[in-house]
């Protein structure tokens, strides 16, 4: 006499489930890197967004908003606080307080309002590389531009 077979074996089971596993692990694996560039593309869209409220504020109030930091505070009504998507690391607000233009590294009397903001990126490789929002705009620097303190300063020097 012949049986009807009206199910799968748990061999059968078994090999399904595993071959499922091993696809999403691959899977899993291979959006690590698209989720370091996406954290990446935020912080670089939060320096710009910086940039943008520094420079209403200053339209409004004829001068940059200034703040000890050295996190990244709310920029008056124009921006709220903004962190960095991985809880790891931070973005770096230097104060911009005094007469000295972080981004030439050189004590200036006349310039007296400027901002820095900096982000590490996570691109791959070994290189540090930074993503810096100052008064002169906002630029991808790597590691031959680490930043440089001077007189309780710390920026970036433009090459």
């Amino acid at each position: 006499m012949l049986k009807n077979k009206k199910g799968f074996t748990l061999v059968e089971l078994l090999v399904v489930i595993a071959i499922i596993g091993t696809l999403s692990g691959i899977v899993l694996v291979s959006l690590g890197g698209a989720r370091e560039k996406a954290r990446d593309a935020v912080r670089q869209s939060d320096m710009r967004q910086i940039i943008t409220a520094q420079e209403i504020y200053y339209s409004d109030n004829d001068a940059y908003f200034t703040n000890a930091g050295p996190t990244v505070p709310a920029i008056s009504t124009y921006l709220q606080a903004v962190s960095d998507p991985l809880s790891t690391q931070s973005y770096v607000w230097t104060n911009n307080t005094g007469a000295l233009d972080c981004t030439n590294n050189d004590y200036d009397a006349s310039i007296d309002q400027w901002f820095c903001v900096y982000a590490t990126l996570e691109e791959a490789g070994t290189d540090t590389v930074y993503f810096v929002s100052t008064h002169l705009g906002s630029k991808k620097l790597d590691s031959a531009a680490v930043p440089s303190t001077a007189a309780g300063c710390t920026c970036f020097i433009w090459p």
